[in-house]
């Protein structure tokens, strides 16, 4: 179990969401909500929806039904973009980076909401525009630092390790300032090593910029470590809320993960 956070007010609410595609409920009537500075863990069996949980939150896809709360502002509708400007950055279970861009490149790109210039100063590289693309990259290379990813910051990231892509991804998220990461699998596909330097990451953006967290993982033994409270789905369902400790003891989670049925 992480060490007690100092943690605020309610920052994200979701309630009653649901969503179906032809006829089959991805979510069913989920509430939960996400306070400032909580790290919190969504889990369950493979088509519990997870995903279609963080795209309802990020604009990829709009509730049929219930509403989502963030901010103090409740919509039913919200387009990534919107998603984005509002403080809300995102990386993905299969890794979305632009794989013949270098390290730096693709991290830069995650500062495209904060430049201010039109684009024809950016395109003529002048007065202002010069200036603000120098401020820019100057952040941009503190993330590398604070990543460790120095060694790489030239390379294609096509070429890059499996886990060096995931946190070169992590790093153009966290290029957008977000107050609200929501993080899909971060650690998939990794080794031991690759786990334990991306828990270590994760747990410095929480602390260190205040950004709150929700993450999907598999990895229970991550999600135990580092998680403030989880929530567990099960074929689109919410099953289970809690912190780590009662969310294991909890038989339904049990069962859902042994593939106990009920009668």
């Amino acid at each position: 179990m992480t060490a007690e956070r100092n943690i605020g007010d309610v920052l994200l609410d979701v309630e009653g969401v649901s969503i179906g595609f032809g006829g089959v409920k991805a979510l069913d009537s989920v509430s939960f909500d996400v306070r400032e500075h909580e790290i919190i863990a969504i889990i369950g069996p493979n088509g519990a929806g997870k995903s279609s949980m963080l795209n309802c939150i990020n604009g990829f896809y709009h509730p049929q039904e219930g509403q989502i709360t963030y901010k103090g502002v409740t919509r039913k509708q919200m387009k990534p973009h919107n998603a984005a400007a509002q403080g809300i950055a995102r990386t993905f279970q299969n890794i979305a980076l632009f794989k013949g861009m270098t390290t730096l490149e693709n991290i830069m790109t995650g500062r495209n909401l904060k430049m201010k210039k039109n684009f024809l100063w950016q395109a003529l590289y002048l007065g202002p525009a010069k200036k603000e693309e120098m401020e820019h990259r100057a952040f941009v290379e503190n993330i590398i630092d604070f990543l460790e990813i120095e060694h790489i910051r030239k390379s294609p990231v096509g070429l890059l390790p499996y886990g060096l892509q995931k946190r070169v991804e992590l790093g153009r998220a966290l290029a957008a300032e977000p107050d609200l990461l929501l993080l899909d699998e971060p650690m998939a596909g990794m080794n031991l090593e690759e786990k334990q330097d991306m828990c270590r990451y994760i747990l410095d953006v929480n602390d260190e910029f205040g950004t709150t967290i929700v993450l999907i993982e598999h990895d229970m033994a991550v999600v135990m470590d580092i998680s403030d409270r989880v929530v567990v789905l099960d074929y689109g369902r919410k099953i289970a809320e809690g912190t780590p400790d009662e969310v294991r003891a909890n038989q339904d989670v049990i069962d859902a993960y042994l593939g106990v049925s009920h009668d």
